[in-house]
């Protein structure tokens, strides 16, 4: 098994391509070892010392670190759990997969927002091992939660900010701002 990484825009994140399915659908943020009971893979790797977040997209597990701990020692032992989990045919979720929430019937409005989200956002968000997951529209405010190497990313205010919300702004007028939550 020949495991690929890659930088994200968070130094502190770095996204590993394990050249196969990890999650069939949906995504699962495990922000905190409190949080994996429910991913043997994300439990394994919260056993690492210095691991402090994993995320989990359709190919790919996003790894972050705390500020003491050196990608040159913590890579090679997340690549070894990862290797580990996959070659014993252990489930990457217990339970089925974390697909996100479908909420009530919405509006044409949040419906649009959706749209734009999952079609043009999500896919280059992806890219760099995140995920950014609609919450509500309210007032004019569309209300979104950063996954992933996003989350805590240094360079994720202004993607939602000078990217995301201009974008919506453009094709949706009735949208005034974007906040992350």
């Amino acid at each position: 098994m020949f495991i690929q990484t890659e930088t994200t825009p968070n130094p502190a994140t770095l996204k590993f391509l394990p050249g196969r399915e990890v999650m069939a659908q949906g995504t699962a943020n495990f922000p905190d070892s409190a949080s994996a009971h429910r991913s043997p893979l994300a439990q394994r790797l919260f056993g690492i010392d210095g691991v402090t977040g994993v995320f989990l997209g359709s190919d790919f597990v996003s790894v972050s670190k705390d500020a003491a701990a050196d990608w040159y020692q913590l890579k090679p032992a997340v690549l070894g759990a990862i290797m580990e989990h996959f070659t014993h045919g252990e489930p990457v979720i217990l339970g089925g997969d974390a697909a996100e929430a479908a909420g009530e019937e919405d509006d044409e409005v949040t419906a649009q927002i959706r749209e734009l989200l999952e079609t043009r956002v999500r896919p280059a968000v992806a890219q760099d091992g995140g995920d950014i997951i609609f919450h509500r529209y309210e007032d004019g405010i569309v209300y979104l939660h950063m996954q992933g190497s996003c989350s805590g990313c240094p360079s994720s205010t202004a993607t939602l900010k000078a990217g995301i919300e201009n974008m919506l702004r453009h094709y949706v007028p009735e949208v005034v701002e974007v906040r992350a939550i």
